[in-house]
């Protein structure tokens, strides 16, 4: 029996180990899994070549004939760079929101993604299927609050995390650095980590003590402030005291972007009179 025979016999048994035409299977567009080392492939498909296939890819069907991946999809790039023209697969009936959630699944099982993808495809999958981080982490077996710290990880630009992985930060790492809102700042802060190749406990402690430098930073600014406040009502007081005792002081302000500006005009006849008053002290007793 030829493989198309084969193919039209067994293809509708649900759950069967069939032939698949590998240009029938197309790609699952929510393939969390973004990179796909092209050594490993190779690998992999010497593997193949050697021992079989020891685990058939899964598809779910599509209109027209076609077949789309739910897991498997390193295993068919290996059967394409071979020439094959079949692969042996399982046919499930899931909808395309089961077909996300079990690609991502097995990814992650099988520990294929780095912590981005990870946190990329989650958040693609309660984009997709309107999931709460509730829900979604019910679906793939984790705590709420793990879902919600992966999640995190998105705030990151795409370069940056690329900049990470290649200099082998863990998520860990990723995950202090979270405390850092300045994107410039971040960008300063992983240069250092990479180039002084900070273990995750030097890491978090490099960020505790940046982060207690910033606060008594903040404190001093706001104490100098007050003092400001407190020299302007002090120059206030003067002025009032003078004009109590007699002295017409004009006394002016101006405010500009750089400089508060206080402007004091006080009579010189002001300055000579208050010389002649100056008691004398005189040595001596009476003449």
């Amino acid at each position: 029996m030829t493989k198309m025979g084969i193919l039209g016999k067994k293809h509708k048994e649900i759950g069967k180990v069939v032939l698949l035409p590998l240009n029938h299977i197309i790609s699952n567009p929510n393939q969390p899994r973004k990179y796909f080392d092209p050594e490993a492939i190779q690998e992999l498909s010497r593997s193949i070549a050697q021992n079989g296939l020891l685990q058939p890819v899964t598809v779910r069907r599509l209109p027209g004939d076609r077949y789309e991946l739910i897991a498997g999809e390193r295993r068919t790039m290996a059967f394409r760079s071979l020439g094959e023209e079949y692969i042996p697969g399982i046919v499930e009936e899931y909808t395309g929101g089961q077909s996300a959630i079990l690609a991502l699944v097995e990814n992650l099982q099988r520990k294929n993604l780095n912590y981005f993808e990870e946190a990329a495809g989650i958040a693609a999958l309660m984009e997709e299927l309107g999931l709460s981080q509730m829900q979604v982490s019910q679906k793939l077996g984790k705590a709420q609050s793990t879902v919600a710290n992966k999640l995190r990880l998105l705030k990151y630009p795409p370069k940056l995390r690329e900049k990470m992985l290649a200099a082998s930060l863990t998520e860990r790492h990723a995950r202090a650095l979270l405390k850092i809102s300045d994107d410039q700042m971040l960008e300063i802060l992983v240069e250092h980590i990479i180039i002084n190749q900070l273990n995750v406990e030097q890491t978090e402690r490099y960020i505790e003590n940046l982060s207690n430098e910033r606060k008594r930073s903040r404190n001093t600014r706001i104490f100098v402030v007050k003092d400001m406040r407190i020299f302007q009502n002090t120059i206030h007081k003067a002025v009032d005291l003078m004009r109590k005792s007699g002295i017409d002081v004009d006394m002016a302000t101006a405010e500009s972007e750089e400089f508060l500006e206080y402007t004091l005009k006080i009579p010189k006849s002001a300055i000579y009179r208050s010389k002649q008053l100056e008691p004398v002290n005189v040595a001596g007793g009476s003449a």
